[in-house]
């Protein structure tokens, strides 16, 4: 596959950049100033893949034309049929060295290894809603486990039946916003009620929001823009969370934006885990700010909890999921439940990889 003059223009760039660090990481001063080479190693390998399939590429650009050059001069009918399989196994070669420098130049997501914040709350559908909320949850702690990432609870707010009003939580691991972004919207699930007497099957809606988490350093909180506020603790943990006012609520005022937790007994760990939440609040919200075209994505993937917006549908009669953003319907609902999404997640990242492809060039 060829490329255009604009990409090609955009790979001498690169490899210009990465001869450049190399030279820069070798002298003293910028060994010695460790946030100066911190930032420079980092450039330096992210660049590293790409500099090296565009060397590869011209070294077998180089060895086609030399054989194209020698298939022209050469009268030997043997000779010219070893030439010209040979320019046919370097033009795949280039052909596959194109199409992995145009994946290798897409704009990687800054947080694609951080940390997520995950924020599920019942939609339409009352106690079914809230119900399938809490095993959502189940579904994305079995994943974090397969994918040996921790689960944090931060605000864990249930129904008497056991459902979820909203569970807020962080799944820590390398690569989970990168894997788990896709799983913001609407969720549907179309099933029989356990309450149900005449086997009726019933649609309800879990809105997920998930963000990626953010770090002192991309957010800074002032002090003087926060209201906090204690009171007792709700639902279960005994006489202990009815007695003390550990629970926390943080406002702040510029955004308006309010983060509760109550899950720890000790008043410090419950702020401790709002500020996280407030902070990746924060991050999105500002983001959000600078990015129209990001702000609207954000708004149509999360959505209002009605049932007429979904990502995917869960249809227990039928065994099935479906996820409506990509057109893909797997038959292995028990075994997704279970945290084995990787084929979905795959599929999600494809997808976004083809559209970014389309504006490469």
């Amino acid at each position: 596959m060829k490329m255009s003059d604009g990409l090609l223009a955009r790979l001498d760039k690169l490899k210009e950049r990465y001869a450049e660090l190399g030279v820069l990481l070798a002298r003293p001063e910028i060994v010695s100033d460790q946030n100066l080479f911190r930032g420079y190693s980092k450039e330096h390998s992210d660049l590293q893949p790409a500099a090296d399939k565009y060397e590869e590429y011209l070294a077998h650009k180089r060895d086609f034309n030399e054989c194209e050059n020698m298939l022209a001069a050469e009268t030997d009918p043997d000779m010219r049929g070893m030439l010209k399989e040979e320019l046919e196994t370097l033009r795949v070669k280039m052909d596959s060295d194109a199409d992995e420098l145009r994946i290798a130049l897409l704009p990687k997501d800054p947080d694609e290894d951080n940390n997520v914040i995950m924020e599920i709350r019942a939609g339409a559908g009352g106690d079914e809603a809230a119900l399938f909320g809490t095993e959502l949850m189940k579904m994305y702690r079995h994943y974090a486990d397969r994918m040996r990432w921790k689960v944090e609870e931060i605000n864990m707010n249930y129904t008497e039946l056991g459902g979820a009003k909203e569970l807020t939580f962080m799944i820590a691991g390398k690569g989970a916003w990168g894997n788990l972004k896709f799983e913001s919207g609407v969720h549907r699930v179309q099933r029989v009620p356990e309450t149900e007497s005449q086997g009726r099957i019933h649609t309800s809606t879990v809105t997920v929001a998930v963000l990626p988490e953010a770090k002192d350093v991309e957010v800074n909180v002032n002090e003087n823009d926060l209201k906090i506020d204690t009171y007792r603790s709700g639902g279960a943990g005994g006489q202990h969370v009815n007695k003390t006012e550990s629970a926390i609520r943080i406002t702040h005022l510029p955004t308006g934006i309010v983060v509760e937790c109550q899950d720890e007994r000790s008043q410090i760990k419950n702020r401790e885990k709002a500020m996280k939440v407030l902070r990746s609040r924060l991050y999105d919200f500002y983001r959000s700010q600078a990015d129209r075209e990001y702000s609207a994505a954000r708004r149509a993937q999360i959505g209002t909890g009605d049932r007429s917006e979904r990502i995917r549908t869960y249809n227990f009669p039928q065994g099935r999921v479906t996820d409506h953003r990509i057109g893909l319907t797997l038959y292995t609902l028990d075994r997704f439940m279970l945290g084995e999404m990787d084929e979905m997640i795959s599929a999600l990242k494809i997808a976004l990889q083809n559209k970014l492809l389309e504006n490469i060039e």
